[in-house]
């Protein structure tokens, strides 16, 4: 099939409408928020707005061998939903039905393009509660969280999507339905095939809906925030948290880099002091006096272990303030340069050594590196701040990039904590996991996708 016959075709199926061709409007759906990944000019990009609309694309791309890449909203840090040259944009975005919610047995059916925050709040009505929280989580969709198996800022507590998900459809590269999973608390029957696609950045099939665990609404967090003049007590204090058995909903760290681009930017003093080199904000949902006596249990570790600074309260308004510092960090870094974020993780007894390396990267390159990151599961996010205008300044930022990767490598951690491999990672993916690994990873591809039609050069190539 030629690729106007493939056009026409896809205009059939979905409508004139939902296949765009123009240059300028393709360009806006070829590439997700990180700078660093390469992307192509697609041939055209679709948006379906149904299930049998998705399969009706996958086949004709199949017959015409034209590759798909899926996409959500394009907020993603890892170039896996960047276009490649002649591909179909596949865009989720229009099948964005809450399909049922079901409060008894605390669980939702969704759709792949309903936005995080509004599924938040959606379950919240019912006194429910969906943990995944990406930074972005007020304009991300669900099936991009699913496809990158996206973490945030409570997975200390509650886990990454996968975490959540019981089930999955999803649509084979021969445009069959899969329907895999379960709506029971127990089950094992066959592979967990679920959990096969959650992560797979759109290399295997399609997600098109998703059967998720809900929790009960947590109470309104207490919060804590702990100041330190080294990050090696910061990093004494989080490792002994772990030890005791404490298990925050968030404990987040900031290094002094970000700290100070935090008050910048707020017009704020934090109170953690000039020589602050570290700073932990902690959060308990618990209620009531449980969470009043885990914020006291964090705040007496935190004084243990040489806190400069300690300051606790229960008052929501006050700790939506003291958190928004944290939240606000990329957007301050934007005072300096265009940001480039990091995703790596490290054992929690070595989350000091990481900063500390980023802080030699960072002089040695001569770019500013700000460390924050989700201190409770040990995933750091350093970003490197540069001049998109400064062509060494680029290079130096690319070589921090990869540097940072290989310090998280030695310190026993993982190229990728959250955010995915993407096409920026493909090489760092086959250092961590062998040949071994990566010859498994390329038969279950050849399995579900013989033709390559999925996401090819995403996370690894098949040779």
């Amino acid at each position: 099939m030629s690729t106007d016959a493939l056009l026409t075709k896809l205009r059939a199926e979905l409508g004139k409408d939902a296949v765009l061709t123009d240059a300028d409007v393709t360009g806006s759906y070829s590439r997700d928020m990180m700078p660093l990944a390469p992307s192509g000019r697609p041939l055209a990009v679709v948006l379906p707005s149904d299930v049998e609309g998705v399969q009706a694309v996958v086949r004709a791309c199949g017959e015409a061998k034209v590759p798909i890449v899926p996409r959500g909203a394009g907020s993603g840090l890892s170039g896996a939903a960047n276009a490649i040259d002649g591909c179909v944009v596949l865009v989720m975005t229009k099948l964005d039905q809450i399909v049922e919610i079901d409060a008894g047995n605390r669980l939702a059916v969704v759709q792949p393009g309903v936005v995080n925050l509004d599924f938040r709040n959606a379950v919240e009505k019912h006194g429910l509660f969906y943990p995944p929280d990406p930074s972005s989580y007020d304009w991300c969709t669900i099936g991009g969280n699913l496809s990158t198996n996206a973490g945030g800022l409570c997975c200390v507590k509650y886990g990454v999507t996968t975490d959540s998900v019981l089930g999955l459809e999803v649509v084979l590269a021969d445009g069959s339905l899969l329907k895999t999973g379960r709506r029971t608390v127990k089950g094992v029957a066959g592979y967990d095939l679920a959990r096969l696609f959650v992560g797979s950045e759109g290399t295997l099939g399609v997600i098109t809906q998703a059967t998720v665990a809900l929790k009960p609404l947590p109470q309104a967090p207490g919060t804590l925030v702990a100041g330190f003049d080294t990050t090696e007590a910061a990093g004494t204090a989080v490792a002994r948290t772990v030890r005791e058995g404490l298990v925050p909903s968030l404990m987040e760290i900031m290094d002094a880099s970000s700290i100070k681009a935090a008050e910048t930017y707020l017009k704020t003093d934090l109170g953690a002091g000039s020589d602050c080199q570290a700073l932990l904000l902690c959060q308990s949902d618990a209620g009531g006096e449980v969470a009043r006596r885990e914020l006291a249990a964090l705040e007496q570790i935190c004084n243990d272990c040489g806190a400069t600074m300690t300051y606790a309260t229960d008052d929501l308004e006050e700790g939506r303030m003291l958190m928004q510092a944290r939240r606000v960090v990329l957007t301050a870094l934007e005072q300096y340069g265009v940001w480039l974020t990091d995703d790596v993780s490290v054992p929690r007894t070595r989350i000091a050594e990481l900063i500390a390396g980023c802080q030699r990267i960072s002089e040695e390159v001569g770019l500013r590196i700000a460390v924050v990151g989700h201190a409770g599961d040990g995933n750091m996010h350093p970003t490197i701040v540069y001049q998109p205008d400064d062509e060494d300044e680029f290079a130096r930022a690319r070589r921090a990039f990869d540097e940072i990767l290989d310090v998280g490598l030695k310190l026993g951690g993982t190229v990728t904590g959250e955010h995915g491999v993407g096409k920026i990672k493909k090489e760092w993916l086959e250092r961590e996991i062998g040949p071994v690994g990566m010859r498994v990873h390329r038969q279950i591809k050849q399995a579900l996708d013989p033709e390559n039609l999925f996401n090819p050069g995403s996370m690894f190539s098949m040779t």
